[in-house]
């Protein structure tokens, strides 16, 4: 169990996020058709997860923006931005805001995600949602890149997570 703070106050999680040099566990999300979606279906190619609570907030919000602009001329690399909205809500976001170059995925069918990825909130008043993570994937579907942001209202480290991507 990991310990981050919303607000400054402490929030416990379900665990610990996947070691870097560990095979990433495949999971099945629901995509904006409410298709399920898994790493198989980025096989050969880099993936970044941008794990967030909920796209309606404000640094929810600017990740996704970021990894979006970050991702415009990559075809070796998918960013997805996995959540418990649901999947029309994430569809509306990615409409309104023009985003084009992120996979928005819904926890809607697997809350299992959350738990084996150890960033399902346990206790306070997000319990249920995630906290804020970044994991980084190779094309071999190995953990390259991890970071559990310690305050949940903070934005991750985008240098960081996209230089593990190179």
């Amino acid at each position: 169990m990991a310990t981050v703070t919303l607000q400054g106050n402490p929030v416990s999680t379900s665990g610990e996020l996947p070691a870097v040099g560990s095979k990433a566990p495949e999971f099945s999300l629901a995509n904006k058709e409410l298709a399920d979606v898994g790493l198989a279906d980025f096989a050969g190619k880099k993936r970044l997860l941008n794990i967030v609570p909920s796209l309606d907030t404000p640094t929810c919000a600017v990740s996704t923006k970021k990894f979006n602009e970050s991702f415009a001329s990559r075809d070796d690399a998918v960013a997805m931005v996995i959540s418990a909205d649901l999947p029309f809500a994430q569809g509306r976001f990615c409409e309104t805001e023009g985003l084009k170059n992120v996979v928005t995925l819904s926890m809607m069918h697997d809350q299992q995600f959350a738990t084996d990825y150890g960033v399902l909130i346990t206790d306070g008043p997000l319990r249920g949602l995630t906290c804020r993570a970044v994991v980084v994937i190779d094309e071999n579907g190995t953990v390259t890149y991890t970071q559990l942001v310690p305050e949940i209202g903070d934005e991750p480290d985008y240098e960081a997570a996209l230089a593990a991507l190179k």
